[in-house]
């Protein structure tokens, strides 16, 4: 296949572009390399250090002998520069990373808030209109989130995107239906995914788009098969307040002997997938598309839930680090419950990498590596959820969006 993937310098984005044309796979990316650009705002950058996107697929057709197109290009705000490129190229499937994917950054200010809503939604519908004004029928498959559920518990499973309900009428006659899964975001970004999941209904009927939707867990791990081969290759490693996902931030923190820093009490239970396991589930994803109609096709891509001060509490007795309990930014129940339904990656072939010393161990390597580059003035989560916490409005502006290029 013919695969354009959105976004695909960043870090979930280059690991699943590498695995993709390893498979053997076209693979063209297309980015504004906005990440980077926040990288500079924040001031805080990857613990690994990145090569330049060009440097990136270079190093990856000398090592592959395989070549992995680069279109500099923000689809959020070219969008007739989208059109010409998907007529140009006619990709038969697009994978969708093409979105700000920090809940924190998120929440960091109006500003964000507003360039997140801008950024994500305006990206998202973009492509559905391109899809429609080209007339492609190019698989769409979006990186969404298990944050579009909430992390409430109904004393159920969380199914893989749709409800069944029953609606009495009238006459009393019980109508069996489907619905979609009521959202409930818990910041900014995740709402843009609820929209981004209603955009997707729409054009799945309106237009019978072909569109998979991967409502994802927080992803944890460093390399892949892919990314190990040469060092020009290594992937992101976010650690700071904003953007570090939370296992990943303890084990970096464990490497350079900081405290691990669990926001409230720690008994948020979240889902978690490894980056092997996010490459292999976009493949996946790939390979069995929706037939088309006027449904999309929902996954939930998770592999297991932990509860965040048992994972603390894991890395600390491998590591020999301490554990220290800070205020929680987040405006969210201070323990909940989870339980997820991942049944059909688990039918179409995945098999799991599940949380274990040793994978810890490889992380925690990684970080103990690169510590030099670490800036512990960084680890902190300033960003907070509600008015209440904030002691003044914020007034930092977040990177600008890149033109096309």
């Amino acid at each position: 296949m013919k695969i354009a993937v959105l976004g695909g310098d960043g870090f979930c984005g280059w690991p699943a572009a590498l695995h993709l044309s390893d498979l053997g796979h076209d693979v063209l990316i297309v980015d504004n390399l906005s990440r980077r650009r926040i990288d500079e705002e924040l001031g805080a950058s990857s613990l690994t250090p990145i090569a330049s996107p060009q440097e990136r697929v270079a190093a990856w057709q000398e090592v592959s002998g395989r070549r992995i197109g680069l279109e500099l290009l923000d689809v959020a705000q070219d969008y007739e520069g989208l059109v010409e490129l998907l007529l140009r190229e006619r990709p038969d499937a697009l994978v969708h990373f093409a979105e700000q994917r920090a809940a924190p950054y998120s929440m960091k200010s109006p500003a964000h808030k507003r360039y997140t809503v801008d950024n994500n939604v305006n990206a998202t519908h973009n492509v559905l209109c391109a899809l429609v004004e080209t007339g492609l029928d190019a698989h769409l498959v979006h990186l969404g989130t298990m944050g579009v559920y909430g992390y409430g518990t109904a004393g159920m499973k969380i199914p893989e995107g749709y409800l069944d309900v029953e609606v009495t009428t009238q006459t009393g006659e019980r109508i069996p239906q489907q619905m979609l899964y009521p959202s409930n975001p818990g910041s900014i970004y995740h709402m843009t995914k609820c929209l981004d999941q209603q955009l997707f209904a729409y054009y799945a009927k309106n237009d019978r788009l072909r569109i998979t939707d991967l409502h994802q867990g927080i992803i944890w791990g460093t390399h892949t098969q892919q990314t190990l081969r040469d060092e020009r290759l290594i992937n992101r490693f976010d650690y700071d307040g904003d953007y570090g996902t939370v296992l990943n931030r303890f084990l970096m923190q464990a490497a350079v002997g900081y405290p691990l820093t669990v926001h409230g009490t720690g008994g948020q239970t979240r889902a978690f997938i490894h980056i092997r396991d996010m490459v292999r589930c976009v493949q996946i994803a790939l390979e069995n598309p929706p037939a088309g109609g006027d449904r999309v096709k929902i996954f939930n891509q998770m592999t297991e839930t932990h509860r965040v001060r048992d994972l603390a509490e894991l890395v600390a007795r491998i590591s020999g680090a301490t554990v220290e309990l800070v205020p929680n930014p987040r405006h969210e129940a201070a323990e909940n419950e989870l339980h997820v339904s991942n049944d059909t990656f688990l039918d179409l072939g995945l098999q799991p990498t599940l949380l274990e010393e040793g994978l810890l161990r490889e992380v925690e390597d990684v970080a103990r590596r690169y510590a030099d580059r670490a800036d512990l003035g960084k680890i902190p989560c300033t960003s907070v959820w509600t008015r209440e916490q904030q002691p003044g409005v914020p007034t930092s502006r977040p990177a600008a969006a890149a033109r096309t290029a």
